[in-house]
């Protein structure tokens, strides 16, 4: 049977102007232990009856299992949509001294 890997891949989108703050916040909260922005894409859309078709930014957020939930509940308090992608996905393998560090930075803020 295959090692169950802790660490999660969450990925969040945001606007441009907000990713910053939301990846700073969750990092110092000890809510992840890395996130990348990626800058400029294009997300099309559909709310509220109607297409949209917005610029945004990617966060790829680095967490672990046992953290998603807090992260969820962090994302959401921080973030300006009312349904903000927040979509979690498991690792199958990694670089065991990344995947340790990870886990040793989730949990606790400022460490």
């Amino acid at each position: 049977m295959a090692e169950v890997i802790d660490a999660l891949v969450v990925y969040v989108t945001a606007p441009q102007e907000r990713a910053p703050e939301l990846a700073r916040a969750v990092v110092a909260a000890g809510l992840a232990a890395c996130v990348n922005i990626v800058p400029q894409i294009r997300s099309i859309y559909r709310w509220k009856g109607e297409v949209h078709d917005e610029p945004e930014a990617l966060l790829i957020i680095k967490t672990t299992r046992d953290g998603f939930e807090a992260l969820r509940v962090g994302v959401v308090a921080l973030h300006p949509y009312d349904v903000p992608e927040i979509i979690a996905l498991p690792l199958e393998a990694g670089h065991p001294a990344y995947l340790a560090w990870i886990q040793a930075n989730v949990g606790g803020g400022d460490k």
